[in-house]
């Protein structure tokens, strides 16, 4: 390793430990090297997912297609934006940071939830814990039924990753299933912020109950997705878990800009996020795993 890319290495793991602010974040961004592979990108991906002050965006249309290759087989599907009901932020678990290399991306990945309404798939799979601190739980049988969100990328208060981080984060988009049967995984877990925005605000404990919905990746019309930023975002599956905590988190006010060219054109939204109410964790579907 080169002695610049050390030092890089050295500002951002130095950065996140200390709790970056929103003026700040520009100085402290290191050097990009390369995109990091499909697996360690996935597996080091964990959303915290907060309830948000209620907003229903102008009438916004999209139509989008499955992306993962378990789920490659369903049909296109057009859905309305309907009210926004949480946003999904990036946290650390048990104080264990992804890699330098990762980190420099999953730290910029913010996902704005809304409702959506489609058709039952009724599509049983089998799901696995891809991060290693949940690697020990055992391999569960599911089954999709109808969509309930659409979950899009955005930055808040006019915080904009690096062009390398911004090429990748833009186009995730998450399609979330309800999923069943729903049974709990009563485990322990800290939580501490990721993202230069909200890095400040304290490491919280919560417990990880019962399983709601799998978030799977799509494409929407109309955007044109990179070869190798597409080999990264098919594989982002997502399972989404209730969670509970007797921490008061800080009520905090954002403002939210779409990021993905599709709806690029919507205006800024006003948020205030108030607690965490989900944990979106990676999984793989049926044995498929992202490529190492």
């Amino acid at each position: 390793m080169s002695r610049l890319r050390t030092l890089a290495t050295a500002v951002l793991m130095l950065s996140v430990a200390a709790g970056m602010t929103a003026a700040s974040p520009a100085a402290a961004q290191p050097q990009i090297q390369a995109l990091p592979s499909p697996l360690r990108f996935v597996s080091n991906l964990d959303l915290e997912c907060m309830r948000t002050s209620p907003y229903t965006p102008p009438a916004a249309t999209v139509t989008v297609r499955h992306l993962n290759p378990v789920l490659g087989n369903l049909p296109i599907e057009t859905h309305t934006l309907g009210p926004r009901e949480q946003l999904c932020v990036p946290v650390a678990k048990n104080n264990v940071l992804p890699p330098p290399e990762v980190l420099a991306f999953v730290r910029f990945v913010d996902l704005s939830c809304y409702r959506i309404t489609g058709t039952n798939i009724n599509r049983p799979l089998t799901l696995r814990h891809l991060n290693p601190q949940l690697a020990n739980l055992p391999a569960r049988n599911v089954v999709l039924s109808i969509p309930q969100h659409l979950c899009v990328p955005v930055i808040k208060n006019g915080v904009t990753p690096p062009p390398e981080v911004f090429n990748l984060v833009r186009h995730i988009d998450l399609k979330c299933y309800l999923e069943q049967p729903q049974t709990p995984m009563n485990r322990q877990l800290s939580l501490r912020h990721l993202n230069p925005v909200l890095a400040n605000l304290p490491v919280h404990g919560v417990n990880v109950t019962y399983n709601r919905q799998l978030c799977v990746p799509v494409q929407k019309a109309g955007d044109n997705i990179p070869a190798d930023v597409f080999n990264i975002v098919r594989w982002i599956d997502l399972e989404k878990f209730d969670i509970v905590t007797s921490t008061a988190a800080p009520v905090v006010n954002l403002q939210l800009k779409h990021i993905n060219p599709v709806l690029g054109h919507l205006p800024p939204e006003p948020a205030t996020i108030y607690y965490g109410t989900h944990l979106l964790l990676p999984v793989s579907k049926n044995g498929v795993n992202p490529p190492a």
